[in-house]
């Protein structure tokens, strides 16, 4: 008995450009969640709205991690091309 055993590809899903865009996207999510992050006062009992409500956390932050996303979604999504395989 004889068993058909199918050749596998051992490349992988992803190439190297996946792969770069992939690590360009995870840079991107961190420094807006980096931008996000902070706003701790010394004093627990003054609230600094100045921080907390500042254009880089309420705008420039959210709009890094929704492009790092859909940066991560477009690397995941993307085929090789054929020059590439």
């Amino acid at each position: 008995m004889s068993i058909d055993k199918k050749q596998t590809d051992s490349k992988g899903l992803f190439n190297k450009q996946n792969y770069l865009l992939m690590l360009a996207g995870l840079i991107v999510l961190a420094i807006g969640f980096f931008l996000m992050a902070g706003g701790k006062s010394a004093d627990p009992k003054v609230f600094n709205d100045n921080e907390v409500y500042s254009t880089t956390r309420i705008t420039i932050a959210p709009l890094l991690i929704i492009a790092g996303f859909l940066i991560e979604i477009f690397a995941i999504m993307k085929k090789p091309s054929a020059s590439q395989k």
